[in-house]
């Protein structure tokens, strides 16, 4: 390994490189040994975007894999009619990039200040070739992924409007209780036509819906998320 010692880390981190990493047991970084690990680091680059700043754009050549370590990404898709839809939002953990297609089917914007390990592709795909429980956690990975895909379908096409909303701030929840982040108070990172264009609505639905639970003390919206006050009425609106 040239460059930085393997406890010199690229990522401005202390001693473990890394192994240091507070995302890497979130991430399928978890299924490498330490010396494995210096093989990763040794194709990492780091990368830091401002708020809006976009990571790579939708018909960009797939070149790199990206591992999100911190802040959140939106991906959006846009539309033959020229409508945008959020696909989803890449949060501390989630890799960028594994598909197959050559080009990038999705724009990736960060939705505030987000760092991220960039990993050239070819690379990437040479250590995962060499490393058949990297592959393993990979394909664990896309399961999760696909999981999230179809839960997604189901809430665009089977729920009112209300029931939207309440889904999408319980399956926040549990992506943040995933990482380690439980609390009663959600981070919203993303805006309410965000919110909207991910759930096939509009933004004044979305807004409306919000002020309603917060009225009727199922949440209390405050600065940068909500409040969940009253999780089991949103639980049965989700159910419903």
């Amino acid at each position: 390994m040239t460059g930085p010692s393997a406890h010199s880390c690229l990522h401005d981190r202390t001693d473990g490189g890394c192994a240091a990493c507070k995302v890497r047991l979130l991430s399928v970084c978890a299924a490498l040994t330490g010396e494995e690990l210096d093989d990763l680091e040794a194709l990492s680059q780091p990368l830091h975007l401002a708020p809006h700043q976009a990571l790579f754009r939708q018909g960009d050549p797939a070149d790199a894999v990206y591992n999100v370590t911190e802040g959140t990404v939106r991906l959006s898709r846009l539309l033959p009619d020229g409508r945008r839809h959020v696909m989803g939002f890449a949060m501390v953990g989630d890799f960028l990039g594994l598909a197959l297609p050559e080009r990038y089917t999705v724009t990736a914007e960060a939705l505030g200040p987000t760092t991220l390990c960039r990993f050239d592709k070819r690379a990437f795909a040479g250590l995962v070739a060499a490393k058949p429980h990297l592959l393993q956690r990979l394909h664990e990975r896309a399961g999760y992924e696909l999981n999230l895909a179809q839960d997604h379908m189901t809430l665009l096409s089977r729920r009112s409007a209300e029931e939207k909303v309440a889904s999408f701030l319980l399956a926040l929840r549990e992506r943040y209780a995933r990482i380690g982040q439980t609390s009663v108070t959600l981070a919203l990172p993303m805006g309410r036509q965000d919110i909207a264009d991910h759930l096939g609505l509009t933004i004044e639905t979305v807004s409306r819906l919000l002020t309603r639970l917060d009225r009727e003390k199922a949440l209390l919206i405050v600065p940068g998320g909500v409040r969940l006050v009253d999780a089991g009425r949103l639980e049965r609106l989700a159910a419903a």
